[in-house]
């Protein structure tokens, strides 16, 4: 199309510049440039999915196509419906491909821990005051252990618990957590936040130093 040859020739921030443009235009413009944004976004998403592949060593490669796709897909109509709020601090293909970044991303994490058990009821945080002497535990670092359990077992809600245990201990990514609970990322943030608020509390009151005791 023209608008690509025209593209072709300039540079990559004119490049850039001139896609924003179309895509605040109408007609076959924007219609040209928004295939042209989904097939950056497309590749951008091919190439975070190949960066985790370690993890997603069982998808086939069809199925990798289709999670590229449906980031970049997703990754598009974000965009667009945010096109307003991009101020030009970075090149705006710079600032698109970010979207895309994290759709692939979420995707990726989702798919590796599909089928895998999230227990909400799993007490492996009460290891944390395992007595077993090792040579890199010391005795302040023992009872350190000993207090985050017990705070986390009397001073966090069993709700705050479980979110804790699995994001901080257990390792869970938000979002597949998010997705498992039917909640937001957001709103496990804000748990998340407030049980780490209580523990520090509970460990400050209980003489622990603020700084080792953040977890």
């Amino acid at each position: 199309m023209r608008f690509q040859a025209t593209r072709a020739r300039t540079s990559p921030a004119s490049q850039s510049e001139a896609l924003l443009d179309a895509l605040r235009a109408t007609g076959p413009a924007r219609d040209a440039a928004i295939g042209e944004l989904h097939a950056l976004l497309l590749h951008g998403s091919h190439h975070e999915l190949r960066r985790r592949r370690d993890a997603l060593a069982d998808v086939s490669r069809d199925e990798l196509d289709d999670l590229a796709n449906q980031a970049a897909d997703d990754a598009l109509a974000a965009i667009l419906a945010k096109l307003d709020t991009f101020r030009g601090a970075s090149r705006f293909t710079t600032w698109a491909y970010k979207f895309v970044l994290l759709e692939a991303g979420v995707r990726a994490r989702r798919r590796a821990w599909q089928g895998r058990e999230v227990a909400l009821e799993d007490e492996s945080w009460r290891r944390l005051a395992d007595p077993a002497p090792s040579v890199q535990r010391s005795v302040e670092d023992a009872e350190l252990l000993r207090a985050v359990c017990r705070a986390v077992e009397t001073d966090l809600t069993p709700h705050q618990r479980e979110i804790f245990v699995a994001l901080a201990l257990n390792e869970v990514p938000i979002d597949v957590l998010a997705e498992r609970l039917a909640t937001t990322r957001g709103a496990l943030y804000k748990t998340l936040h407030d049980a780490r608020r209580k523990l520090r509390a509970a460990l400050a009151a209980a003489g622990h130093d603020q700084e080792r005791g953040e977890t």
